[in-house]
């Protein structure tokens, strides 16, 4: 992987969190992806450790949790 990957639910703290990463490593860094959106990748997020959104999977995928937005089962529903 050489992007980070980005994963939120579109919450408030989510979008917001949003803004600061893209500002921090630039928008051709980093994938946005709005599972609460896109639902065919909670799998793939929860299979590289997402715990909770929002969160920055890193390109030798380390996860950052950030800003505690909602849990995986949240998102789920």
């Amino acid at each position: 992987m050489s992007k980070s990957i980005f994963y939120h639910a579109g919450c408030s703290v989510c979008t917001s969190a949003e803004h600061d990463i893209i500002n921090l490593l630039g928008n051709e860094n980093v994938e946005i992806v709005n599972i609460g959106e896109v639902r065919d990748r909670i799998g793939e997020a929860e299979n590289a450790g997402v715990k909770s959104v929002p969160a920055l999977l890193t390109p030798n995928g380390n996860v950052l949790h950030l800003n505690f937005g909602a849990s995986m089962a949240d998102v789920k529903g």
